[in-house]
């Protein structure tokens, strides 16, 4: 069985990253070429026309050019020179944030892997002796200074691998935008299959990537550690700090560049100018496309990348320190590799029904898409961990429980993993229904704003404090079935199964600022309605989808915490935690205290931030004669400048407060109060992340419906400009921060610093509580 577990892990890593290339081979058919575009225009005497108009100005006699379908069917051919045009400026911005963020975080992971390698060489004087195993007793496992360098590598394999997952999928991204509104041209079915299948390259590559990586890292690391796992698998840990430092900064640096740039495009041209989304005319519009990407795609692509990171660490920490890793089974011990190798095939199958065996012919036909893409997964994925459970695992084996020794079967794990995934598709669709407007609380929410804003944001702030119930009554039920069956065991793996089908869950994620980005650059090139109306129907659903994503990650972020919790909670060597202990309360109070710190500083951030762009757009409508008109072009550059400069230095402070929370806790107080610390975050964090996520998407959709106007109900709210979608756009900017930039960091928050504190821990549990001795 372990050479079947050797072949089997990455050889499906191999065939999921042979996949996303031929996924991204069929997209990238799509041509999109400014050169051939302008050819062809100046072919038509189309060439140096300006191809923005404001909206209702009707350009009847342009020679060839603009929407003449003779020229080149939808959208003309200077407007496709011009939709390469600004896909070429989306995709220089968002490489020179991404560039300027990583040089910053080059160095703060310089500085931490010297850090992780100090406090743990330091546990034993940097020792090179061999030290009594923890767990294995009469057993000499490998030294406290080997275990200070292997986690500081592991570390920094997870940064760059998060890293390199962030970038990848921005650079799918900015490449797929254009070619989705060019394929908007020819319908909605292949405008669907261009933005799901490139959101697919990004979901397969994230997820492959991840696995592979830390399926070597186990092999070479192996062959010095030989038969001593118990120490193998604790540097390993290590691998999920790095993925999740480094998704920190990219969630809570993208969100605020975003957010800076969306609320400023906002507030000036479509309440303060009555301009559309996207229009042309506003400063703002580029860098809010740009946003989409540095936010939404390579912030998300490393959350997700560290909650796999960290759920799979978790798992396999405990699994080494069972009769899995004293019988030296790798077959069992990798059931959590194996369950992602198993995902991966999956989530193969589930995206041909998408893009192949079930495609989209209406715009109603959307939506229903993207769900069955999470119930077929869903569905399959349950056979998958049947099938891996029964044939990699023995029928009975024991576990680590907290001292004692618990007696677990196989079909246990079987269902600690089903739980996680169908508590996941749970928490999905309970999402759906609080934040799509197809369903009656956004209607609400959209119908409150007939009498101003502040109605808006009261219903708004109920919708997601009351959205938060089932997500976690499905969190909780999943916690007492896993560890009732397996102990901790069976919560790092529910949370696995959470994770499980990540590359359908990226795609469908991606597919959603891809939409965003296809439908301004229809906008700001100037191209018909018609294919504004299809791009509107792709972004439509793809805010749905975004939300649901949102809500798998605290979903899950959830149980990893709570699995890191419990290793933590064991390495550092903890029977039992009093919560009424004065040491255990006083770390539970300041701990359910720092989501509320972190979520105050992120949205000051995104305020001072847009404030700015605020300023800097109206300057612009105010100094550029013309520009209102569509006779002048803005510059665009300083809106760029503007968010680049303030999410850069506004990313530090928050991401130093989750960092240094438990290296200060853990030192000065000691692991009673940083177990105390942790699990105040965790059950603060996950009520804020959810209403947080919930109440912006609400907002955002209840606008949106107001201005699709497909219902009598939204009719008469409506139109755009109007009293009702004023105040619906207030809510939307108020949300923007709260879904985009607070909420989806949070969870990064609480899986962080429990990764953390387990990497730390033989640190603290050596020479922590200079104060609380």
């Amino acid at each position: 069985m372990v050479s079947a577990a050797d072949a089997v892990i990455p050889a499906c890593a191999a065939v999921g990253i042979a996949f996303a290339v031929w996924q991204w081979l069929l997209v990238s058919r799509v041509k999109v070429s400014p050169y051939s575009a302008a050819a062809a225009a100046a072919r038509n005497g189309c060439a140096g026309r300006a191809v923005f108009r404001p909206e209702g100005e009707v350009d009847d006699d342009d020679g060839g050019c603009g929407d003449d379908e003779e020229a080149d069917g939808d959208g003309g051919v200077a407007a496709m020179a011009r939709c390469a045009e600004i896909q070429s400026a989306i995709r220089v911005g968002a490489n020179s944030f991404l560039f300027t963020q990583y040089k910053y975080l080059a160095a703060f992971t310089a500085v931490f892997a010297v850090v992780i390698f100090l406090f743990l060489g330091s546990v034993h004087r940097f020792s090179t002796e061999s030290q009594p195993c923890q767990y294995t007793r009469g057993k000499a496992c490998k030294p406290a200074l080997a275990n200070a360098v292997f986690s500081t590598i592991a570390f920094l394999l997870g940064a760059a691998t998060s890293v390199a997952s962030g970038f990848l999928g921005m650079r799918i991204a900015t490449a797929a935008n254009a070619r989705t509104t060019v394929e908007a041209r020819r319908g909605i079915g292949p405008a669907f299959a261009a933005a799901f299948r490139s959101g697919a390259v990004m979901g397969f590559l994230l997820a492959s990537l991840g696995l592979l990586v830390l399926y070597v890292a186990i092999k070479v690391f192996g062959l010095y550690y030989g038969d001593d796992w118990e120490g193998l698998y604790e540097s390993i840990t290590g691998y999920g700090l790095g993925g999740s430092s480094m998704a920190l900064f990219g969630r809570v640096g993208g969100g605020i560049y975003t957010k800076a740039a969306d609320v400023g495009a906002d507030l000036v041209g479509k309440v303060e100018r009555n301009i559309p989304e996207d229009d042309p005319r506003n400063p703002a519009v580029i860098a809010d496309n740009v946003g989409d990407n540095v936010g939404d795609i390579a912030g998300m692509g490393s959350d997700l990348f560290g909650s796999y990171a960290e759920s799979t660490c978790a798992a396999l920490f405990v699994a080494s320190i069972s009769s899995f890793g004293a019988d030296h089974n790798f077959a069992a011990v990798s059931y959590p590799l194996l369950i992602s190798s198993a995902g991966l095939i999956v989530c193969l199958i589930t995206t041909l029904f998408a893009t192949d065996l079930y495609r989209v012919k209406t715009v109603d036909g959307v939506a229903p898409a993207l769900k069955l893409q999470l119930l077929i997964s869903t569905v399959l994925m349950t056979v998958g961990v049947l099938v891996v459970t029964f044939t990699a695992l023995p029928h009975e084996f024991t576990m680590f429980d907290f001292g004692e020794v618990k007696r677990v079967k196989n079909w246990h794990l079987f269902f600690c993993v089903t739980i996680g995934l169908w508590a996941g598709l749970a928490i999905g669709f309970t999402t759906e229904y609080f934040t799509s407007n197809a369903y009656s609380p956004v209607r609400d929410v959209a119908d409150s704003c007939r009498t101003g804003a502040a109605t808006n944001v009261i219903f708004g702030l109920a919708l997601g404090y009351k959205s938060v119930i089932v997500p976690v009554f499905a969190i909780a039920v999943s916690i007492y079935v896993s560890f009732t069956l397996a102990s901790i065991y069976g919560i790092a793996v529910a949370a696995l199964g959470m994770l499980s089908t990540v590359a359908t869950g990226l795609a469908i994620d991606a597919y959603g600022p891809i939409s965003d980005n296809a439908g301004g650059i229809a906008e700001m090139a100037g191209m018909s309605h018609r294919i504004r109306q299809r791009t509107d129907a792709l972004d439509a659903a793809g805010n749905t989808t975004a939300a649901i994503g949102k809500g798998f990650a605290i979903g899950s972020a959830a149980l990893v915490s709570l699995a890191l919790f419990g290793a933590f909670v064991s390495r550092a060597g903890m029977a039992v935690i009093n919560v009424l202990s004065p040491k255990v309360f006083v770390g539970l109070v300041v701990g359910a205290m720092l989501p509320y710190w972190f979520s105050a500083m992120t949205m000051k951030s995104v305020g001072s931030a847009a404030l700015k762009m605020v300023e800097e757009v109206r300057r612009q409508f105010a100094a550029i004669p013309g520009l209102m008109e569509g006779r002048a072009t803005p510059d665009y550059a300083s809106c760029v400048r503007i968010s680049t400069d303030a999410s850069l230095r506004e990313m530090m402070p928050p991401g130093a407060l989750v960092l240094l929370a438990p290296l200060v806790a853990g030192t000065f107080f000691g692991v009673q109060t940083l177990a105390g610390l942790l699990a105040g975050a965790l059950v603060s964090g996950v009520q804020v992340a959810i209403s947080a996520s919930n109440s912006g998407g609400a907002w955002d959709n209840a606008k949106k419906y107001i201005e699709a106007g497909a219902s009598d109900h939204a009719k008469a709210l409506g139109p755009k400009g109007s009293d009702a979608h004023k105040a619906a756009v207030i809510g939307d900017t108020i949300g923007d921060p709260l879904k985009d930039t607070s909420g989806p960091s949070l969870n990064i928050l609480i899986k962080l610093m429990a990764v953390e504190s387990l990497v730390f821990a033989p640190f603290f549990a050596a020479h922590g509580g200079l104060i609380f001795k």
